[in-house]
Order: C-alpha cells, then sequence, then structure tokens
C-alpha cells in the first residue's frame, strides 16, 4: 500500500463527483484514502477512519461487475461510520466499456481483494457489498468461496467453472444493496422480442415492439394490456432460448476445431445490452413490479420505520428503443463469455407481473443473485430503493436465501444510486436524505454485536 501522492489527489479531485460523493482521492475529514494495488489491472482504493475505533475492526470490499466504484457513496459513507472500506475495479471496469467482463476472472480479482484485506492490521472481519451487477459477483463469489467450485461445476449450471475458482477465501458476511436480480436476468429482461433478424436492429416486428403506440405506447408512461404483455413475455423467452442454443451450438464447434477462432467467437445480440436505458416493458409500464408480495420494513425520513408492502414510487422511463443502435443497444460479448455471464433458463411460465418475477431458473447460473444465496450461510443484509425498478430483486433475493441470520429492508424514495429521487417526490424533500437513512440502516446491522463470528487470522 502505497499513500496517493499530492498530484493525484489534486487531479482526482478536479474530477466529476459521482452520485454527489467526492471523486476518488479528494480529502474527506476525518478519512485516510491510499492507493492499492490488487492484481494486474485492478486499482483499489482504501479508506481507513483518521482515528479508528471498534468499529474499523471490520472491513467492507466494493466491487462493481464492470463499472468504476472507487469513489461509490460507500467507500465515503461507509469510512465517515468507522469503518476501513476497501473500493476496487476489476479489470473489466474501463472508459467506455459497454459490457461486462467474464465473469470467472473477475471472480479470481475478488479473492485478490479479501485476501489483501485479510492481510492488513486491525481487521477482524471481511463483508462484501454488492450494488447493482455487483450483486452479481460478490453473490457468486461467496457462494463458491463457501461451497467449493463444486457449486459451480454442478449439472445444472449451463456453464461448468473452471477449477482456478478453487480455494476462494470468504468473506464474513455479504450484502446486497440495491443488487438487480443478476447480469443473466438482467440480459434477459432487457432482449428485445421484436427483433426479426440477429444479425440487424433494424428489422423489428410491430407486432411485438413496445414502442408502437398501437400496442400501448405512450411516452409518458404507457399501460399495456395483459395479452401484450403475454404475448411480449413469451416471445421473449422463446428468442432467449434460441441465443442459447446457439451459443452452446458455437461452442460445441469451437471445441472441436471448426469455430473462426480457436479459444472463442464473436457474439453480438441486437437489442440486448443490460444497460438500464435498455430494460424492457416494466421500465415504461409502472404498474408491473410495482410493489412487494410481502410486508417488509420499510425505512422512512426521519428515522421512522413500517411494516408494510413496499410500493414502488418511481415514474416511467425509457421513451425511445435502443434497439438500432449497435453501441447503445446490442449485446457485443463472445460465446464464452455469453454463456458465463449472461444465460439463464427459464420455464414455460417464465414471466413478470404486477410483485414480481416467475418462471426463472435462478440456479442455472452463478451469474444470479437469487441462486447464488441459496448457498451461502454468512449473515446477509438485503436493501431495496424504492425509486427504481431493480428494488424488487431484494424480495426475491431474502426469500430464497439460506442464511440463518438474513435481514432485509427497503428505503422509501431512493433511486439505484441511493440519493433521493427528486422526480418521484409529491412534494418537495418527501423522501429525506435517503443516502443517509441507507448508510445508516447499513451502520446498524453492522454494528449489531455478535453478528460475526471470529475469523481465524
Amino acid at each position: 500500500m502505497r499513500p496517493i501522492k499530492a498530484a493525484a489527489f489534486a487531479l482526482l479531485s478536479a474530477l466529476a463527483l459521482t452520485g454527489g460523493q467526492p471523486a476518488w482521492g479528494q480529502e474527506v475529514p476525518g478519512i485516510r484514502p491510499a492507493f492499492v494495488h490488487l492484481a494486474p489491472g485492478v486499482p483499489g482504493a482504501y479508506y481507513e477512519p483518521a482515528t479508528p475505533g471498534p468499529k474499523a475492526g471490520t472491513a467492507i470490499f466494493i466491487m462493481h461487475s464492470s463499472a468504476d466504484y472507487l469513489s461509490f457513496s460507500g467507500c465515503t459513507e461507509l469510512a465517515k461510520r468507522g469503518y476501513r472500506v476497501l473500493c476496487a475495479n476489476n479489470s473489466t471496469s474501463k472508459s467506455g466499456a459497454s459490457n461486462d467482463g467474464m465473469l470467472d476472472q473477475v471472480l479470481l480479482e475478488i479473492k485478490a481483494g479479501v485476501a489483501w484485506l485479510r492481510k492488513q492490521p486491525g481487521i477482524d472481519h471481511v463483508v462484501l457489498l454488492g450494488h447493482s451487477g455487483g450483486g452479481t459477483i460478490m453473490s457468486a463469489y461467496q457462494m463458491i468461496a463457501e461451497r467449493s467450485v463444486k457449486a459451480c461445476q454442478a449439472e445444472e449450471k449451463i456453464w461448468k467453472c473452471p477449477d482456478s475458482l478453487a480455494g476462494l477465501p470468504p468473506a464474513d458476511g455479504l450484502m446486497l444493496v440495491d443488487s438487480n436480480w443478476g447480469l443473466a436476468a438482467m440480459t434477459l429482461f432487457s432482449i428485445d422480442p421484436a427483433v426479426r433478424d440477429e444479425g440487424s436492429g433494424m428489422a423489428i416486428d410491430p407486432a411485438l415492439d413496445m414502442y408502437n403506440p398501437a400496442n400501448g405506447f405512450v411516452p409518458t408512461g404507457s399501460h399495456y394490456s395483459a395479452t401484450f404483455i403475454k404475448t411480449f413475455l413469451q416471445a421473449e423467452e422463446h428468442r432467449s432460448n434460441a441465443l442459447l442454443a446457439r451459443a452452446q451450438s458455437m461452442l460445441a464447434d469451437i471445441q472441436a476445431g471448426k469455430g473462426p477462432f480457436a479459444d472463442d467467437a464473436p457474439f453480438v445480440v441486437p437489442g440486448a445490452i443490460l444497460l438500464g436505458s435498455n430494460n424492457k416493458l416494466f421500465s415504461q409500464d409502472i404498474s408491473l413490479l410495482a410493489h412487494s408480495q410481502q410486508a417488509w420494513p420499510l425505512l422512512h425520513a426521519g428515522g421512522r420505520i413500517t411494516q408494510t408492502v413496499v410500493p414502488t414510487v418511481r415514474v416511467p422511463e425509457n421513451i425511445r428503443s435502443m434497439t438500432p443502435s449497435l453501441m447503445r443497444g446490442a449485446l457485443k460479448t463472445t460465446v464464452r463469455n455469453y454463456l458465463n455471464t449472461y444465460a439463464i433458463r427459464t420455464g414455460r411460465d417464465f414471466g413478470y407481473d404486477v410483485s414480481g418475477v416467475h418462471g426463472v431458473e435462478w440456479t442455472s447460473t452463478y451469474a444470479s443473485p437469487p441462486g447464488n444465496v441459496q448457498g451461502i450461510g454468512a449473515p446477509l443484509l438485503v436493501m431495496g430503493m424504492t425509486g427504481h425498478w431493480e428494488y424488487l430483486a431484494a424480495e426475491e433475493i431474502y426469500r430464497r436465501a439460506a442464511s440463518a441470520d438474513k435481514s432485509i429492508a427497503f428505503v422509501e424514495g431512493a433511486t439505484h444510486m441511493y440519493t433521493p429521487c427528486t422526480k418521484c417526490e409529491p412534494v418537495p424533500v418527501a423522501y429525506g436524505d435517503t443516502l443517509k437513512t441507507t448508510y445508516d440502516h447499513i451502520d446498524g446491522w453492522l454494528a449489531k454485536p455478535g453478528r460475526f463470528a471470529p475469523t481465524a487470522q
């Protein structure tokens, strides 16, 4: 570890703020940041309280599946609350990258981060935090670390993980804070069933086009008929299954020496990138994924907590199709990466409705938090932000989790980045400081006495 030099601080301080938080390297009172090199192409920023107290014995490790998280809000917010925090980028987190990288490689890079933290003086426990796509990599890591590579080489897995993932050191806890349903499921939800030609994003079937006014599209917020929703989702499932079969056939050709390259092959899927701007149907029609199935703790402004069926407060988004765009709409990957990171199986009853997702074979891939948590025993915190559609993944994850010590809560009016959703507010400042609400709840969960068992050094 080496301190960031003054020049680097000045340069990084000039960067734009991320989610209202200081840029990596910008000085924050009471926090000592330092740069660490975890592995080739894997930079990290280590945040320590200037005066470590009892909470500093718990270290939080934060990483996303592809985005730059060196200055994610949790880096400073948790350090300000007394914890040591390591925020890292994996080797796929490159500027301008539009797709995530090979999941197996990222898991080895998480291993490097966990191992590094275990060696630091004063650290007794390591807890993983997965936000959004980070929920996939952190839950996959912990599941394999606890259950060994046999868990990711099981018969039902589309992709069998390599033996190089043996011996991952497990963390002491896992936090999935507005994790989505996983890289594979989010790809499934993003597949445009209106695509007529897998070689083009320009040929669209108007009968399956969610942006066709004849199907119920209204830019200010659509309400699709039950018939169109069913037809759309059946076609989405059919295309997903066809893509899986094509990728598996192409891999067999590669392994038999009949592919276009010896090691892999390009795999470009029009209208399927899992960026938020490309998610389908439920982003426009807010009657879908509108509330939880059960009553859960809902955190309000000012510290009030109610137990209720949790409604979303989000507004309609995504008013134009990204399918014709190569950069914004197409999933640009390879055969192996598609099978490792983006493919998932579905049943005949696949779909989603007002309160959740059904018909997904969550354990068919380890790019799936709802599948991974079924094999995790460490203490688990799950949270959802009601100002965004991904909040309902929290309920699916929590209900399937095997951990004996598991907790769930939702934050009223928070965006996917935990900040107040101002466009969702019925009146100004209705939801208060949702960022503070989120991290105060995380702090309370982490600080509970006896939550984490003593760790052998």
